[in-house]
């Protein structure tokens, strides 16, 4: 990363850092050994990379696409030592990120924008939600938020204190209201008060995963019924740490209702942020932001290259 493009990317850059230790740590093994002097490029080291990689569950795909295209630059000798192997991992991996690296843009003239948020529970999905909302309040953005998730009144509560923290009105009903309602109500009142976004919350957890689908579905299609292009986005909300089942969760969601964009939490707390180059393989959906913390400001916008210089990042001790 060049001095510029580092000093333009500084609140991201430590922040991820920070977040990143813990997957940084587990790759020291591997590729931390790339970074102590120049040394042969040989078996061993591929090896020790490769399993690097699979213990922070960049998974058996990707890792494999990843060595793939180092072994044939090896094979061709571009790559001289362990140095110059460390600078083609990088490459490879911002290559891999980049199809993810889209910014999710509001239409100002669209009101509202409908933001559907669906997750299973604990990914921090009502949390994310909240920070959003003064992230778009920041950009001069009126926002409205759905309190659907009426299968945990602590949920409902939660985004209710969002709300009167940041002075942004929630529709909510009792618990167990039904959801839909919820929702629809709510995107009549932001199309009545002109908001620029609406942001809908919806449960992790019903008493079967099929009611789950069957209820986010039945959401989708009462939105319809007033705006036959809502929901304009539909985020699936993942926990870093969760690894490899991160991707059964990104199936089942899209299968069922269709993702347009991704939110990555807790990277903080996870040795396993590398399911990001997994989902890479497997999706074509975009990532629009990172959680590293609990801070409003710890909810970032997603950014390739300065993910994986964070990542690979040489203080590795």
């Amino acid at each position: 990363m060049s001095d510029s493009e580092e000093k333009g990317n500084t609140g991201f850059w430590r922040g991820l850092k920070t977040g990143l230790g813990k997957t940084r740590g587990r790759l020291a093994e591997g590729v931390g050994n790339l970074l102590l002097g120049e040394k042969v490029v040989n078996d061993a080291v591929m090896e020790d990379l490769e399993t690097a990689l699979l213990l922070t569950d960049v998974g058996v795909e990707a890792t494999g696409v990843i060595m793939e295209a180092l072994a044939g630059r090896v094979g061709r000798r571009e790559l001289n030592n362990t140095r110059a192997l460390h600078a083609a991992l990088k490459t490879e991996l911002k290559s891999m990120l980049a199809p993810l690296t889209v910014p999710l843009e509001i239409d100002r003239n669209q009101k509202p924008t409908v933001l559907l948020f669906v997750g299973v529970n604990g990914v921090g999905k009502t949390t994310t939600i909240g920070k959003l909302a003064k992230y778009f309040q920041q950009q001069g953005l009126s926002v409205m938020l759905a309190a659907g998730d009426t299968f945990r009144a602590a949920a409902v509560e939660q985004l209710q204190s969002w709300g009167a923290a940041n002075d942004v009105p929630v529709v909510a009903q009792h618990k167990g209201a039904d959801s839909a309602s919820v929702v629809f109500d709510a995107l009549n009142s932001a199309k009545a008060r002109n908001m620029d976004v609406l942001i809908a919350d919806t449960a992790g957890r019903l008493q079967a995963k099929t009611h789950l689908m069957d209820e986010l579905v039945k959401i989708k299609r009462v939105m319809s019924k007033i705006d036959a292009s809502a929901p304009h986005e539909t985020l699936l909300v993942l926990d870093a740490g969760v690894g490899q089942n991160a991707l059964s969760q990104v199936k089942e969601f899209h299968d069922a209702i269709g993702l347009t964009g991704l939110v990555l939490t807790k990277l903080d707390g996870s040795a396993k942020a590398g399911i990001i180059f997994a989902i890479s393989q497997k999706f074509d959906i975009p990532v629009y932001f990172v959680g590293v913390g609990e801070q409003l400001e710890d909810l970032q916008v997603f950014e390739g290259e300065p993910f994986v210089e964070a990542l690979l990042a040489e203080e590795l001790v």
